[in-house]
C-alpha cells in the first residue's frame, strides 16, 4: 500500500484553503482557528492524510 493517500485535486485544495485560512488567522479576521489551515497545507503538501489511512480512505488513484 502506497503511503499517499490524496490525489491531485484534494491536495491543491487542501494547500490553497490551508493559506487562506492561515492568511486570515495572521490578518485576524478570524479567530484562532484560522490556524487550522496548518494542518491541511502540511496533509496537502506531503500528500498524506492521518486521519484518511485510519478511516481506509485514498482520494489518490497510486
Amino acid at each position: 500500500m502506497s503511503p499517499l493517500n490524496i490525489g491531485n485535486i484534494d491536495r491543491v485544495l487542501r494547500i490553497l484553503v490551508g493559506i487562506v485560512l492561515i492568511a486570515l488567522a495572521v490578518q485576524g479576521s478570524i479567530g484562532w482557528w484560522g490556524y487550522a489551515g496548518v494542518v491541511l497545507l502540511l496533509t496537502g503538501v506531503a500528500a498524506f492524510c492521518p486521519i484518511y489511512r485510519l478511516l481506509g480512505l485514498s482520494t489518490t488513484s497510486r
